[in-house]
C-alpha cells in the first residue's frame, strides 16, 4: 500500500518522546473542558451517605457515558492523567467488553487486576472469591480504577473497592442503573473549535485555516465525533494535495444505504476503506478476527497469507490512517479501535466467503502454534532435537534467545489466551485448537514454571476438557480432569479435586488407559490422605500398587509401597506400615536407587520408634545414615543424626545424643557455607 504511505504529524500527550518526534496513532487530547470540569467537581461533591451523616462505604464512581467513537475512553484517560497524583498507589485499567461486544467475565477481570497488584490468585478460584480478594487488596490502597466499556451495573458492582479513598471511573454506552450516587457525564460531539483542532493534528493547520468553512462542514459531516474526525484526518494526511473541501464533497456522495446506517462514523469509515488498495482492504477486514482485537505483523501475515514484512508495512500505514492504534507499551503490536470492530466484522461477513474466513483463522492458529513451539524450543539446551528443529524454521519464526522469547510470550499472553478461547468456541478447528493449547501450555511452563503459570494453565485445561467432551476424546478428557484436579488439590480445594480424580478414573477405565487409571487411583488416595481418611487412602494406594505390580513397573511400585507405609503409619497400623516400608526399601535397593533406599530406611526407623521398639529403630537409623552418606545426601544425613540423637535420649545415652546433634549442626552449617 505504498500509495497510502504518509508521514503524519500527530502530537501525543501520553507517549514519551522528544518534541517534533511524535508517535504515530496517538492524537493529542482536545476539547471536553466542560466535561472535565464537571467530572472533577463530581469528585469533590458531597455524597449521599455523607449528607446522611454516614461514612461512605466504598469508592466514588464516576460514569462517562457515550457511544463507541465518542471519545469516552480518551476522556477517562485524560481525567486520570490530571488527577493521578491524588492516588499514590497508581492507576489500574480493565476492559469489561471484548472487541466483538462480548462481556468479559468478572472472574477474568478480577484476576487481571489482582495480577497487576501482584496479589496471589489461586487457580480455579470462584468469581465471588476473586472479587472479594480484589476488594480486600484495594481496601488498603488508594488507587484510581478505570473500568472501560461496562455493559451494565452487574459488571461493575463486584469490582468496586470498599474504600472511599479509591476512585472508579467507568465508561459505558448507557447508565449504570443500580449503583447508588452515580451521575453520568454524557458525551455528544466535540465543539467546533476542538473538532477542527483534532483534524489539524493529522492534516496540519494550513489546510484547515485556508478553508475554515469547508473544515467546519467536514466536522459537521463527522457529527463532531472524535473517531470519525481521526479517520477523516488520516485520509487527508495520506494525501497532502487533497483539500478539505474535496473530502467533504466525496463524503456527501457516499450513499447512506451503502453504510447500512446513518452513523457518520460508519460513513467516513466506508469511504476510507474503499480508498484502500484491494490487498490492504482485505487485511483490514480480516483484522476483525484478531484475538482480543490485538494484532501484530505475524497475525496480519497469517490472516491474509502475505509476507511478514508486507503485513508490518500495511499495519503501520493503518496507524497513520487512524484505522489502528499502537497497543500501549507493546512494540509492533496494534489494537483495533472498539468503534471500528463491528464495522470490520460486518464487511467480512458480506465480502468474504465463510470458507475463506475459516482458512484465515486456520492460518493464524497454525502460525501461532509454530511461534509457541519456537518460544519453547529456544529454552532447550544447544544440540537438543528441539534446537535442531528450531534452526530449520524461517528467521521470522525464530527467537534470538530465551529472554526475547519470554518477553514475546509475556506481551502476547492476552492475545494468546484469547486465541485459545476463540479457537475452542469456533468448534470447527478443534484439531488446531488442541495443538495451540498444548503448545501454549509447554511454552508457559518452560518460561514461567508450573506454579507461576497455574492460573493460566487452569483455564487452558478447562478448554481442553471442553474440546475433549465435544469430540468424545476420553484419553484427553481424563488427562484434562487429572490436570485440573492437581491444581485444585494444590490450592486446598480437596473435595473438588477428589470429584475430578474420580471422574478421571471412570473416563480412563472406559478408554482402557492404564497410565491415567493408575495416576487417578493414586491421586484419589492422596486426596483422602489430605482429608485425614487414612483407611481409604491406604485402600486406593493399594489398588494403584496392584496395577503397577501387574504391569511390572518396579520403580512406581516401590514408591507406592512408601505411600502405603505412610498412610498405615498415620492410621496407627505400625505392623502394616513396617511391612510396606520394608517392601519399598527392597524395591529401591534392587533398582540401585541409593537415596531412595536411605529414605525408606529412615522411615522404617521412624515407624519402629512409634511402635515402641527403640533398639531396632537405632540400628535401622544407623544403617540409614551409612546409606545416606553413600548417596551424598547431606540434609538426609543431618535429619538422621537428629533422629539418632532423639532415640539415644530415650535410651538414656545423652552424651552420644549430643555428639549426633553436633554432627547434624556441622553438616548443615557446611552445606549452607558451600551454597553461599
Amino acid at each position: 500500500m505504498t500509495d497510502q504511505a504518509v508521514d503524519t504529524h500527530t502530537a501525543s500527550v501520553r507517549a514519551e518522546g522528544t518534541e517534533g518526534d511524535p508517535v504515530r496513532g496517538r492524537h493529542e487530547f482536545v476539547g471536553r473542558q466542560r466535561e472535565l470540569k464537571e467530572l472533577r467537581a463530581d469528585i469533590e461533591r458531597t455524597g449521599l451517605d455523607t449528607l446522611a451523616g454516614k461514612k461512605p462505604p466504598r469508592a466514588r464512581v464516576l460514569l462517562i457515558a457515550g457511544r463507541p467513537g465518542s471519545g469516552r475512553t480518551a476522556l477517562a484517560e485524560e481525567l486520570a492523567g490530571q488527577i493521578k497524583d491524588r492516588y499514590p498507589d497508581g492507576v489500574l485499567r480493565a476492559g469489561l467488553t471484548e472487541p466483538d461486544g462480548t462481556r468479559v467475565p468478572t472472574e477474568r477481570t478480577a484476576r487481571e487486576l489482582l495480577g497487576a497488584l501482584d496479589f496471589p490468585t489461586p487457580p480455579g478460584a470462584a468469581e465471588d472469591d476473586l472479587a472479594a480478594s480484589l476488594r480486600t487488596a484495594l481496601s488498603v490502597r488508594r488507587v484510581l480504577l478505570i473500568l472501560d466499556g461496562a455493559a451494565d451495573a452487574e459488571q461493575v458492582e463486584p469490582l468496586l473497592p470498599d474504600s472511599p479513598e479509591c476512585l472508579v471511573v467507568a465508561t459505558s454506552e448507557g447508565p449504570l442503573t443500580g449503583i447508588a450516587d452515580v451521575r453520568p457525564c454524557t458525551l455528544g460531539g466535540l465543539d467546533t473549535k476542538s473538532a477542527l483542532e483534532l483534524l489539524s493534528c493529522s492534516t496540519g493547520s494550513v489546510r484547515i485555516t485556508v478553508d475554515p468553512r469547508a473544515a467546519e462542514s467536514l466536522a459537521e459531516l463527522c457529527a463532531h465525533q472524535p473517531a470519525a474526525l481521526v479517520l477523516a484526518g488520516g485520509w487527508l494526511a495520506a494525501r497532502p494535495k487533497a483539500s478539505v473541501a474535496e473530502l467533504g464533497k466525496a463524503l456527501r456522495n457516499v450513499p447512506e444505504d451503502e453504510t447500512g446506517t446513518k452513523d457518520p462514523l460508519a460513513r467516513v469509515f466506508r469511504f476510507v476503506y474503499e480508498s484502500l488498495p484491494s490487498p490492504a482492504a482485505r487485511i483490514l477486514r480480516l483484522l476483525s478476527l484478531a484475538p482480543a482485537g490485538l494484532a501484530d505483523a505475524h497475525t496480519a501475515s497469517a490472516l491474509a497469507g502475505c509476507s511478514v514484512s508486507a503485513a508490518r508495512t500495511t499495519l503501520e500505514d493503518f496507524v497513520g490512517l487512524g484505522l489502528l492504534r499502537p497497543a500501549d507499551a507493546v512494540r509492533e503490536q496494534y489494537e483495533v479501535p472498539g468503534a471500528l470492530h463491528p464495522l470490520l466484522k460486518a464487511l467480512t461477513e458480506v465480502q468474504d466467503r465463510p470458507a475463506e474466513v475459516q482458512l484465515a483463522r486456520a492460518r493464524m492458529l497454525e502460525r501461532t502454534v509454530r511461534l509457541l513451539q519456537s518460544c519453547r524450543a529456544v529454552t532447550e539446551p544447544d544440540g537438543s532435537p528441539a534446537r535442531k528443529k528450531l534452526a530449520g524454521l524461517p528467521r521470522a519464526l525464530r527467537f534470538p534467545n530465551p529472554a526475547a522469547a519470554a518477553q514475546w510470550l509475556s506481551l502476547r499472553q492476552p492475545a494468546l489466551l484469547a486465541s485459545a478461547r476463540l479457537a475452542v468456541a469456533d468448534g470447527e478447528l478443534d484439531t488446531l485448537a488442541r495443538r495451540l493449547m498444548a503448545a501454549l501450555t509447554r511454552a508457559l511452563v518452560a518460561h514461567r514454571g508450573t506454579e507461576a503459570a497455574a492460573p493460566e494453565l487452569y483455564g487452558i485445561h478447562g478448554l481442553v476438557l471442553d474440546v475433549a467432551e465435544r469430540r468424545d476424546l476420553p484419553r484427553e478428557k481424563a488427562a484434562a480432569l487429572l490436570n485440573l484436579a492437581d491444581l485444585d488439590a494444590r490450592t486446598g480445594r480437596t473435595q473438588e479435586a477428589l470429584a475430578r480424580y474420580r471422574a478421571a478414573l471412570d473416563t480412563a477405565r472406559a478408554a482402557a488407559d492404564p497410565y491415567a487409571s493408575g495416576r487417578a487411583m493414586e491421586s484419589i488416595g492422596g486426596a483422602y490422605q489430605e482429608l485425614g481418611d487414612w483407611y481409604r487412602a491406604a485402600d486406593w494406594f493399594g489398588r494403584a500398587l496392584t496395577q503397577r505390580l501387574a504391569r511390572g513397573e518396579r520403580a512406581e511400585a516401590a514408591r507406592l509401597y512408601g505411600r502405603l507405609g505412610t498412610a498405615h503409619t498415620y492410621a496407627g497400623q505400625y505392623g502394616e506400615a513396617l511391612r510396606n516400608w520394608r517392601s519399598a526399601a527392597a524395591g529401591h535397593r534392587k533398582l540401585a536407587d541409593v537415596p531412595a533406599y536411605a529414605r525408606a530406611l529412615s522411615e522404617m526407623a521412624r515407624v519402629q520408634e512409634y511402635a515402641g521398639r527403640p533398639e531396632e529403630s537405632l540400628r535401622t537409623c544407623q544403617e540409614a545414615v551409612e546409606w545416606a552418606r553413600k548417596a551424598e545426601d547431606v540434609r538426609l544425613q543431618a535429619a538422621l543424626q537428629v533422629r539418632l540423637a532423639d532415640t539415644l535420649d530415650r535410651l538414656g545415652d545423652s552424651a552420644a545424643a549430643g555428639l549426633h546433634r553436633a554432627a547434624a549442626e556441622r553438616m548443615l552449617g557446611e552445606e549452607l557455607h558451600g551454597a553461599q
